[in-house]
């Protein structure tokens, strides 16, 4: 049975993480953010930080993956893990910055990849690893299933052939996890995820991007013309299995759509502590004894904001929980992401309207702006909305579109 209270043992973790974000990442959150493509420096010293933030090891580097295993673990009780410990570290350091965390070295969203479907093998050899995630392509979005890219088997190496955009970490990370199809006649499940180390030949870095919000973190697009890449890099099985479909690579969402919840709670909760400050400094008066109707207006709005900040958060600690308890995540993942992302929107823009917060001596302005990517990527809102329908619903994808 889930307790939503967090772990004692986890308390040196959740320490550890917002000491970093309030001594590290909140002084120079506004300079990075000034500073758009310049690599922060100050992120070097946590390498031993990001060890620690998966404390079981499981995860290879920096991300715990969500691996089923054919042991029964349920004589063994619940399970407190590495993805419960990540997330929880990831809501600490994105109340100090998001984009800052999304700069730090081997916590990549390619990590989690690697985590999710690697084998034992390409764990330990990828084991240190800072690896971004390429996905997105010029041609679609949220459809994950219209990947174009392409993979050849030539001898030992495929040979690969796409664009991606959009790719967190594209320019400094030391590798790519890559979705690329092996046979487009055989639709979804010929899509498979490649590690691209970089200085592989046929692989560039075309641009950066300049950002609405997360400066402080490189945003790439790719390209790969002829690029050979090591047969044994391909992630997982090659072979094609038209009845498991699409489900091996998008394993990798049902751990990595919880990470990105947690970045949204953490950015939400930041708002709502500067938001409770500013409001009493003005004398506004949140008392959790009294209806909110009866309290002044800007007191009842925050209530209204932190219960919907609560209900994302836990939905998101339901979603790791069941990560670490080999339990299948995939509709809880997507709720979590879904209500994160829509929550932190609202609440960061709301934060904004209440304080008057609209300049730059204010970090909520920043994080109005931060707050809306987290509610894109690993999956639009909309796409959340459909998979949590089609899980609730019983229908396939062909079946509800």
């Amino acid at each position: 049975m889930i307790n939503l209270e967090v772990p004692k043992k986890a308390g040196a973790l959740i320490n550890q993480a917002y000491q970093a974000a309030a001594e590290v990442f909140r002084p120079i959150s506004r300079k990075y953010d000034r500073a758009e493509h310049t690599y922060p420096s100050e992120l070097d010293m946590f390498a031993a930080l990001l060890d620690g933030l998966n404390s079981s090891g499981e995860g290879g580097a920096g991300a715990a993956g969500v691996r089923r295993s054919g042991s029964d673990d349920s004589a063994k009780g619940n399970r407190n893990g590495a993805n419960l410990n990540v997330v929880l570290g990831t809501i600490e350091m994105c109340w100090g910055d998001v984009g800052l965390l999304l700069s730090m070295p081997r916590q990549g969203l390619g990590n989690a990849a690697i985590g999710s479907v690697a084998t034992d093998e390409q764990l330990e050899r990828f084991k240190g690893m800072w690896a971004a995630m390429a996905i997105t392509e010029p041609s679609f979005g949220s459809d994950s299933a219209a990947v174009s890219t392409t993979a050849r088997l030539d001898g030992d190496h495929y040979v690969l052939n796409g664009e991606k955009i959009f790719v967190t970490s594209g320019e400094r990370a030391d590798a790519v996890v890559v979705w690329a199809t092996l046979d487009k006649s055989k639709g979804r499940a010929a899509i498979k995820s490649f590690v691209v180390e970089k200085g592989t030949p046929g692989f560039e870095v075309v641009r950066t991007e300049h950002k609405l919000g997360i400066r402080a973190s490189d945003t790439a697009v790719l390209r790969f013309e002829n690029c050979r890449v090591p047969r044994e890099n391909l992630l997982g099985t090659p072979e094609i299995d038209t009845k498991k479909g699409f489900a091996g690579v998008m394993q990798t969402f049902d751990n990595t759509r919880p990470l990105v919840a947690a970045m949204a709670i953490g950015v939400a909760r930041a708002a709502l502590d500067e938001t409770r400050t500013i409001l009493e400094a003005a004398g506004v008066t949140i008392d959790y004894d009294r209806p909110a109707n009866a309290q002044h207006a800007a007191a009842a709005e925050f209530l209204r904001l932190e219960a919907d900040y609560e209900s994302a958060y836990l939905l998101t600690l339901e979603s790791a929980w069941m990560a670490d308890n080999r339990k299948p995540n995939s509709l809880q993942a997507s709720m979590a992401k879904a209500k994160a992302g829509r929550s932190v929107v609202e609440i960061a823009l709301k934060c904004v309207e209440l304080t008057g917060a609209y300049s730059e001596e204010s970090l909520l302005e920043k994080w109005a702006r931060d707050a809306k990517i987290l509610d894109i990527f690993e999956g639009t809102q909309q796409i959340q909305q459909l998979i949590v329908a089609r899980r609730i619903l019983g229908k396939s994808s062909a079946e509800l579109k």
